[in-house]
């Protein structure tokens, strides 16, 4: 059950860019599984990958092809190929090779995604069947359906699209994401595909990319497991009639600034969809020593089991979220100078429990769906921000039964 209003957004098409579904059948047969997406020739492309070091084939892959220009990605659901050795990596290339195949490109012009489960051999012989399908629906107008065709258990499509003013003219942003569980990406999102209609270097998109993924997709956790297939695309089409994009420009820090809203909305909606998840939890450490600091203060508060279960019992219990903060690690940690917040309810100052605290206030807070936990370490300037979410039964149940 997704936290809050989730409707697919209006989904702005963006020039250069083209986008094609089909199902293959891989895990099921009620909804599209494989997605193509297309680029012009002109155009740019960057991406980030999961640090998980049983990384999936498809991941080795396209890191390896990000280097040859690429203009299509190929992704499918319903099978990781990971865990898979030798054979899965064969099995990816072989797909790229397949879909070049069917569009007069180069297997190394491919970029390959797969998500599902982990361990299983890819159906090869699947994807590729489909393929002249996927490439016969590309179309311009797709997000939606490509939303849809990229996901597992997620409950909803994730979509966010956005247009700016480059010198005076037009340039579009839009993008999907995919995720709801094994969330803990390290680098960017279970999948995340954003496309522009930009004219950039590939050397400044990527350093756009890397920089958006790390104040978004970095900043959101589910259950702390890193995915082997975690991945993020940055497209850029070169199709806009806007000047090209320069370093340190007003137009860089503008367009920069337009992949982080989209890439911070993206990461979001994956955190109100995450596993079972009632409601949303965004935690934020002020005053620390440094954005690291403040960073795994934050997490470790998010990766507490304790304090998830509270959250969806809508218990209270704010001594878990105090353990959690004494147990993050800060060196030379001053008790007195720490402030501990429910929404605007303080909890802790002067190393205990507020004064003004009662149960009451407390109650009021948890029995919200959208909840704030504020710290401030008293330590410096530094403040940082991360979205998780409650653990429920349901996380369990959907985890347990994500095989059958």
């Amino acid at each position: 059950m997704a936290v809050g209003q989730c409707d697919f957004p209006t989904m702005h098409t963006v020039k250069g860019i083209k986008l094609g579904t089909c199902n293959a059948g891989i895990k099921q047969t009620h909804r599209d599984d494989i997605l193509v997406i297309e680029m012009a020739e002109s155009g740019s492309c960057a991406a980030v990958f999961t640090q998980n070091a049983f990384c999936a084939a498809p991941v080795l892959i396209a890191r390896d092809h990000l280097i040859h220009e690429p203009r299509w990605i190929l992704v499918n659901s319903g099978n990781a190929n990971a865990g898979t050795g030798k054979q899965g990596l064969q099995d990816a290339y072989a797909s790229c090779a397949a879909l070049a195949g069917e569009v007069e490109g180069t297997a190394q012009q491919v970029l390959p995604f797969s998500t599902g489960v982990i361990g299983e051999p890819l159906p090869v012989a699947k994807l590729t069947a489909a393929l002249p399908k996927a490439v016969a629906n590309l179309h311009d107008s797709h997000w939606d359906k490509a939303a849809r065709a990229i996901m597992t258990t997620d409950t909803f499509a994730k979509g966010a699209s956005m247009i700016i003013e480059i010198a005076g003219q037009p340039v579009t942003l839009t993008g999907i994401s995919k995720g709801a569980g094994m969330i803990q990406p390290n680098m960017a999102t279970m999948l995340a595909y954003v496309a522009t209609d930009a004219k950039i270097s590939q050397a400044l998109l990527q350093q756009c990319l890397a920089n958006a993924a790390e104040l978004s997709f970095n900043r959101i956790t589910v259950d702390g497991d890193t995915s082997t297939n975690d991945a993020c695309v940055l497209l850029a089409s070169a199709c806009s009639s806007a000047p090209e994009i320069l370093a340190d420009s007003p137009e860089y820090t503008v367009f920069s600034q337009a992949v982080i809203d989209i890439c911070k909305r993206l990461a979001e909606l994956i955190i109100r969809d995450g596993e079972g998840a009632t409601k949303l939890m965004r935690i934020l450490v002020e005053q620390a020593n440094s954005r690291q600091e403040a960073v795994q203060v934050a997490k470790t508060i998010a990766h507490s089991p304790l304090v998830k279960t509270a959250f969806f019992a809508s218990d209270p219990n704010w001594g878990r979220i105090l353990a959690a903060v004494g147990r993050a690690g800060v060196e030379h940690m001053v008790l007195e100078n720490i402030e501990i917040y429910l929404g605007n309810v303080c909890i802790v100052e002067n190393g205990g429990r507020s004064p003004g605290y009662t149960e009451l206030d407390g109650q009021r807070v948890m029995d919200q769906t959208e909840i704030t936990i504020t710290v401030r370490l008293g330590r410096g300037a530094a403040c940082e921000e991360v979205l998780t979410c409650d653990f429920s039964y349901d996380y369990v149940r959907i985890n347990a039964e994500y095989r059958s």
